[in-house]
């Protein structure tokens, strides 16, 4: 049977719906929906048809191009306006043989795309707040608004769309019910240059014929909460909560209404007394009023204030591409815990980020019930030190009567244990009473992997948990202290493990806008230190440019643009660039980095002591001028793909002269690095930074001798850990790899889950073995960062990663090792689905691989063999075989000789030592 590419319904630039796009003339692609059962063999597509529907009267407008572009193709048609609607399908014309006739798929479904307000005029609502003064130094209540109204006429309603924004957090409501699934909205941008704002389809909760109340609850969010280290600063952006929302209907006869936030609202104080990001949320049933979201008549309208007007927000609004926070799982607990001091802790069974949802709770008045999180358990008792200046804790002060499905709504904590104060420790209800909610920036799933190795499986896991919890709103770097914040060398580092793990196009291309935003205001070029949005006093802080850190606004968008395809974040992204490595970063006479400027460098040595965790063994200068010939070339190949043709070989220039420089200067001619370490090594040998492949293989050779001199623990920080393990393999080591991976002792990745960890630690010890909390003061047990192991799993473990951008061209390349014997990974690609399964059957020695490859792409396979073994430093990609789309079954007999060769690798003891136990995984 001939089988045929499957569409699915088109997609529109990087959003993840297409309802609210902010932009006129939004590029399309085409997903293929095919699996292994019925995906053609060497489908490649030659031409395409859009079809546009702009309206139910309208001519359906067409357009065919000769073209195999299936992602961000352009849009065909004149701009959308604001608030415009259209249908989108296509279909495309393609053949599995080359020279063969082209024949059609089927037609998509239809896909809508409607425009949000895209012009500053569109808007005619104005902000509005209390008319209260509010406090300097205290946390501010949550204020709620309301406005009564009815629609004009009878007619049934058409359309109706609610935008909405706020200075703080917000939850709307019309005639009672929820607008929307979001939380903390509308996020946490710069706010002073970005505001994001919402758009809501409301028509289902409006009645036509009656009253209607609209109602919306702002709360502090991170608009004017304490943020920060060392106790914080308040009002950074503002310290008067506010709404902005505009309500536009249409009825099926062609009447139109709005309403507008203005000064006919009114406003009242929440129940909720206050509202903090770390210090967590106090709410008094005693203060409610349960009818204040649907009250269409006004009854309790007396006790209401006026609002005041304020002036429309000098920052740009924007619908972002990125998907809103929401609540994805809900947890149940696994334990109650009764600790030696007599506290009732409640266990959850997994490190998450989110809050506490209690079903039902019945107290004497004025009761109060205290919930306080922590990520672990310390010799029995909840682990708060790390927390520092976070109290992370909610408080329910009961009205005397049954309170049914209480949360906290505009707080989040990192928390695997609550301590429960105020409730019956006894009570058999607690643990089936409280759930944990899991919060996080809602993307779309894309990347799956599993091993034969359990506890591989779990430091996967891990990573992945660590990246749900610390992608809320921002890509954060720790969950659950007094931090919170969108550290910049964290995400640049963890960008392609991300990128393969959920699609993150539209929440990290939303972010880096703000990168942009806030890095060129200053007039030096240089990123802020080292948070954005940025939140850190220049007296605790001064703006000092860094390598690793600063270098996400060139490094991040190129891997976003390797993920996705998307030339688009690179022009938008190109200003900033060039900014940066222009003026930004401060040179020393050679070219390289000033030699006087302190680097964060290889960040969290295992080495370095708690209370110094930037005093590594590798030298911070050259790591970062490591990085600075590797951005420099990157910098050409951005320019030379956005047409930037002076830039780009401007920039081939400087790379190859800062490369012989950095070679002059740190380089011996055997290829060893004056910084012998092996985060100085990985680096040379992953930037390709010897003259000679003689010197880099006399490079790997030191390399292999440290980590065997380390006994293969971990002895690399922020700069090496990514890069060590793709280095070893790199250079034909991958055995050693496999046993760096697999190691227990401490530090290594395998350590922590000997601990019982459920996401990756900041840290590597940041539990010792004795149960006891690391005394450092920066301790999070939920820090993606180390956990960019899970890049070389995917990549050689299970063998897989792009050769062209957006996956549009493949590489196939299982790296077997260690005690593995058989991987498997999935990956949503712009294109369609790939999936990778290999095993190795010992018994008869036997290398089967099973490989599916979406249409309108192409893998390059490359299959384990003797021959490629016996010459380790085999990398050029020239062997290997091209494959089209379609399932592919490979079986052959493969003695695995390499395979089990020289496993494990042994440590080198010195000699007045006797050798240890080996503790692998």
């Amino acid at each position: 049977m001939t089988y045929k590419p499957v569409l699915a319904p088109p997609s529109a630039e990087q959003h993840a719906t297409g309802f609210g796009v902010n932009i006129a003339t939004p590029r399309l692609s085409w997903r293929f929906l095919n699996t292994s059962k019925d995906c053609p063999l060497g489908w490649e597509q030659t031409a395409y048809e859009i079809q546009i529907l702009r309206s139910s009267n309208a001519p359906v407008e067409a357009f065919k191009e000769t073209s195999n572009v299936s992602v961000l193709v352009p849009w065909p048609s004149t701009p959308l306006q604001s608030r415009e609607k259209v249908q989108v399908r296509v279909r495309v014309y393609g053949a599995c043989n080359e020279g063969a006739q082209s024949e059609p798929t089927d037609w998509s479904p239809w896909s809508t795309i409607e425009c949000a307000l895209l012009h500053r005029h569109d808007w005619k609502a104005l902000p509005i707040a209390s008319t209260e003064d509010p406090p300097d130094d205290i946390p501010l209540r949550p204020v709620r608004f309301r406005k009564f109204f009815h629609l004009q006429g009878p007619s049934a309603i058409k359309q109706a769309r609610l935008y909405i924004t706020s200075f703080g957090v917000y939850r709307a409501f019309i005639n009672g019910q929820a607008v929307g699934d979001q939380c903390m909205a509308p996020g946490w941008t710069s706010y002073h240059h970005r505001l994001n704002y919402q758009v809501f389809d409301v028509a289902t909760l409006l009645n036509p014929n009656g009253p209607n109340v609209i109602a919306v609850e702002v709360g502090e969010g991170w608009y004017s909460t304490r943020l920060g280290f060392r106790g914080g600063r308040r009002n950074l952006y503002g310290k008067q909560l506010a709404v902005l929302a505009q309500l536009e209907t249409q009825s099926d006869q062609g009447d139109a209404f709005s309403l507008v936030t203005d000064s006919t609202w009114a406003c009242h104080p929440s129940a909720i007394l206050q509202s903090e990001i770390y210090d967590g949320e106090t709410y008094d049933a005693r203060e409610e009023d349960s009818n204040w979201k649907a009250d269409v008549e006004g009854t309790s309208s007396s006790s209401w204030s006026h609002v005041q007007e304020l002036s429309f927000p000098s920052a740009t609004l924007v619908s972002p591409n990125a998907p809103p926070v929401r609540i994805t799982e809900e947890v149940k607990a696994v334990e109650v815990i009764q600790t030696p001091s007599g506290k009732t802790v409640v266990d959850f069974g997994q490190n998450l980020v989110g809050r506490l949802y209690i079903r039902s709770i019945k107290k004497p008045e004025g009761a109060r019930i205290t919930f306080t999180h922590a990520e672990v358990l310390e010799h029995g008792e909840l682990g708060t030190r790390p927390l520092r200046h976070a109290k992370c804790t909610d408080e329910f002060i009961s009205a005397g009567t049954e309170f049914r499905d209480w949360s906290p709504q505009y707080t989040f904590h990192g928390f695997r244990y609550v301590q429960v104060d105020g409730w019956t420790g006894e009570d058999p209800h607690l643990i089936t009473t409280l759930t944990a909610l899991v919060m996080h920036t809602d993307m779309t799933r894309t990347g799956w992997f599993s091993c034969s190795h359990p506890m591989v499986n779990q430091l996967h896991k891990n990573a992945w948990w660590s990246m749900r919890g610390n992608f809320l709103s921002i890509p954060t770097d720790c969950p659950q202290r007094d931090e919170r914040l969108g550290w910049t060398g964290d995400i640049q580092i963890f960008c392609p493990s991300a990128s393969f793990l959920y699609n993150t196009a539209g929440m990290l291309g939303n972010w880096l806008d703000d990168v942009a935003a806030e890095q060129l205001k200053e007039r030096d070029g240089c990123v802020p230190p080292f948070v954005v949005p940025n939140v850190i006093s220049e007296e605790l802080w001064p703006h000092v440019p860094q390598a690793i850190w600063d270098d996400v606004v060139v490094l991040t968008p190129w891997d976003l643009y390797q993920s996705y395809g998307d030339t688009d974040i690179l022009c938008r992204q190109y200003t900033s660039m060039i900014a940066w490595v222009d003026r930004g970063i401060r040179r020393g006479p050679d070219g390289l980095w000033d030699p006087q400027l302190w680097q964060l460098g290889d960040w969290l040595d295992p080495t370095a002591p708690p209370v110094e965790p930037g005093d590594a063994r590798t030298n911070g200068t050259l790591v970062a001028d490591a990085y600075l010939v590797h951005v420099t070339s990157i910098m050409a190949q951005i320019s030379e793909t956005i047409g930037e043709t002076e830039n780009a070989a401007r920039f081939h220039a400087d790379s190859h002269r800062l490369k012989a420089t950095f070679q002059a200067k740190y380089i011996a001619p055997s290829g060893l690095l004056v910084g012998d370490t092996q985060t100085a090594l990985s680096l040379a040998l992953m930037y390709d930074l010897h003259s000679t492949a003689e010197q880099a293989t006399a490079a790997a050779d030191r390399l292999v001798h440290l980590v065997r001199q380390a006994k293969f623990r971990v002895a690399t920080g922020f700069a090496g850990t990514p890069i060590i393990a793709h280095a070893l393999t790199k250079a034909g080591h991958h055995q050693v790899a496999y046993r760096m991976l697999l190691e227990k002792s401490r530090p290594s990745w395998m350590y922590p889950i000997t601990m019982g960890a459920t996401t990756v630690w900041e840290r590597w010890d940041s539990m010792l073995p004795d149960g006891s909390i690391n005394p450092g003061e920066m301790t999070s047990f939920n820090h993606y960062a180390l956990g960019s192991i899970i890049n070389w799993l995917h990549s050689s473990v299970a063998g897989v990663r792009p050769i062209a951008p957006g996956w549009k061209q493949f590489r196939v390349e299982p790296v077997p090792g260690g005690t593995i014997t058989s991987a498997e990974v999935a990956y949503e690609t712009p294109y369609g689905r790939v999936e990778c399964r290999w095993s190795f059957d010992a018994a008869d020695d036997r290398f089967n691989l099973d490989l599916l490859v979406p249409p309108n792409s192409r893998a390059l396979v490359i299959l384990p063999s003797e021959e490629r073994w016996k010459d380790r430093g085999l990398q050029s990609g020239d062997e290997g075989t091209w494959v089209g789309s379609g399932y592919h079954r490979y079986s052959y007999r493969w003695s695995g000789e390499s395979y089990r060769s020289g496993w494990p690798p042994k440590p080198i003891i010195p000699i007045m030592r006797k050798p240890e136990p080996e503790t692998i995984a």
